[in-house]
């Protein structure tokens, strides 16, 4: 197996790198969570499936972004339920993740913390624009 970066992968030192870890949804709606992020930023996720974790608690379903940019178009996308979303990165491009799923879906902060150098920001995403 190659463990190095392919050249779309995001820099695993890279301040603009976001770990995501979506939970509380189906592997469908993961999947269109992380197809909205990965139609815009690099991924290490490439065309594959979200990886999942399994264990006593609800399957998880990580990823992580390079928000090295601000989209100009995000189109809206259809849920089947709620999907809980843990961002993990640097301030600013932890803003341009959540910008973007702001632009495809309602987005409620749910919680959030911060660092020197880093966020960690929880969202409920849900289908629809804010009011």
């Amino acid at each position: 197996m190659n463990d190095s970066a392919s050249p779309t992968s995001p820099a695993a030192d890279s301040p603009d790198l976001v770990h995501v870890m979506l939970g509380e949804c189906s592997a469908a709606d993961a999947e269109a969570v992380f197809g909205v992020l990965a139609g815009h930023f690099d991924s290490d996720r490439d065309d594959d499936v979200p990886g999942r974790r399994e264990g006593p608690r609800p399957a998880t379903w990580t990823g992580s972004f390079r928000a090295d940019h601000a989209p100009a178009e995000v189109d809206g996308v259809i849920l089947a339920g709620p999907v809980t979303a843990d961002l993990q990165g640097g301030p600013v491009a932890v803003e341009r993740l959540r910008h973007t799923l702001a632009a495809a879906f309602s987005v409620e902060t749910a919680g959030s913390a911060a660092g020197d150098q880093e966020v960690d920001l929880q969202l409920r995403l849900s289908n629809g624009q804010p009011a």
